[in-house]
C-alpha cells in the first residue's frame, strides 16, 4: 500500500495529490491534498520503532492538555509507521505573535508534570530518549539526559576517557549548577526554532519529546538554534514568568544535551566540541 492510500484508510477520505517536502532524520515528511479539499502534514516512517509515532501522538495531546499554551496541530490520525496532521500555511513571527508565544510558553509550563520524566520512553529527532523518573531535575538531566548520550559516542569510540570524565564531572556537579529547585515543569522538550510553525498569527508548537522538565531547557533549545526573534521572546517570557537568577548563565548548561544528541546523530559535525566546550564552561 503507498502513502496516499495509507492516509486515505486513515483518514477515510480519498487523496487526490502529493507533494513531497524531502526528508529528515524522523522520515519523510508530504502535503497530501484531500478530495474533500483540505491539506494535510505527512510523517512517514517506514520500519519505524515501535510506538515511534504513538509517543509523539501522545505528547502532542499531553501538550494541548495545557490551558493557555500555544496552540499544537491536533492529530488527525496516526499508525506504526504514518502521522497525519493539519497543514499549517506558513507565516511570519510578527512582534505581537512572539509575545502571544511567550506566555504561552509560560501558561504550558506552568501546566506542570507529575514526575521529571514521563510515564513512556520517547526520541529526540531519530535518537532514543530514556524517560524514566528521577526525584530531581539534576538527577534526571545527568541520568537521563547527559551520560547516556556520553556512554553512545564512547561505545561508538568518538570520544575517549579524557571527553568522557568532562562530561562525568559536570553530571556530578549538577546539583549545585542547576540553580534554585523547581517543581516539574510541562514542557516540548524539543523546542528549536524549526519546532515553531508561524501561521494563522500564531506560533505553533510541534514535533515534542514532551515530558516533565526544567522550564530553561525550552528557553535553552530555543537560544541553541533559534531565529532572530529568539531574544523578544525569552525577554517576554522573563516579563510573563520571571527565571531564577542565573538563568542566562545556565544556559550552556541545558544545551549539553541537545548538542550531544547531535553529536551522535551527526558525526563530524562540530556538536561533540560544543557539548565539550559548554560542560567545560562550568568547571
Amino acid at each position: 500500500m503507498d502513502l496516499s492510500e495509507r492516509v486515505a484508510g486513515l483518514l477515510d477520505v480519498r487523496v487526490t495529490g502529493a507533494e513531497s517536502y524531502g526528508r529528515a532524520v524522523t522520515g519523510e515528511r508530504w502535503k497530501l491534498r484531500l478530495a474533500d479539499g483540505g491539506d494535510v502534514f505527512v510523517k512517514a516512517r517506514p520500519g519505524a520503532p515501535d510506538g515511534f509515532f504513538a509517543v509523539e501522538a501522545d505528547g502532542l495531546a499531553w501538550l494541548n492538555a495545557a490551558p493557555g499554551g500555544p496552540p499544537r496541530p491536533a492529530v488527525l490520525a496516526w499508525d506504526a509507521e504514518v502521522l497525519v496532521l493539519p497543514w499549517l500555511p506558513a507565516g511570519r513571527p510578527s512582534p505581537p505573535a512572539v509575545h502571544r508565544l511567550a506566555g504561552g510558553l509560560a501558561a504550558l509550563h506552568a501546566a506542570g508534570a507529575p514526575v521529571f520524566g514521563a510515564a513512556r520512553d520517547g526520541w529526540i529527532g531519530a535518537a532514543a530518549l530514556d524517560n524514566r523518573p528521577c526525584p530531581t531535575w539534576p538527577d534526571f538531566y545527568g541520568q537521563r539526559r547527559v551520560l547516556p548520550y556520553v556512554r553512545m559516542l564512547r561505545d561508538s569510540g568518538g570520544i575517549g576517557a579524557a571527553e568522557v570524565a568532562v562530561f562525568e564531572r559536570l553530571a556530578a556537579r549538577l546539583l549545585e549548577l542547576a540553580g534554585p529547585a523547581e517543581p516539574p515543569a510541562r514542557i516540548h522538550g524539543d523546542l528549536w526554532s524549526g519546532n515553531v510553525l508561524w501561521a494563522y498569527g500564531r506560533g505553533w508548537l510541534v514535533d515534542p519529546a514532551a515530558h516533565g522538565g526544567h522550564r530553561e531547557t525550552d528557553l535553552a533549545m530555543l537560544t541553541l538554534f533559534g531565529g532572530g526573534w529568539v531574544p523578544a521572546l525569552l525577554a517576554a517570557y522573563d516579563e510573563a514568568a520571571p527565571l531564577a537568577d542565573g538563568w542566562r548563565d545556565r544556559q550552556r548548561l541545558h544545551q549539553v544535551h541537545p548538542l550531544l544528541v547531535h553529536a551522535v546523530l551527526f558525526p563530524g559535525g562540530g556538536y561533540l566540541d560544543a557539548a565539550l566546550d559548554a560542560a567545560r564552561h562550568y568547571r
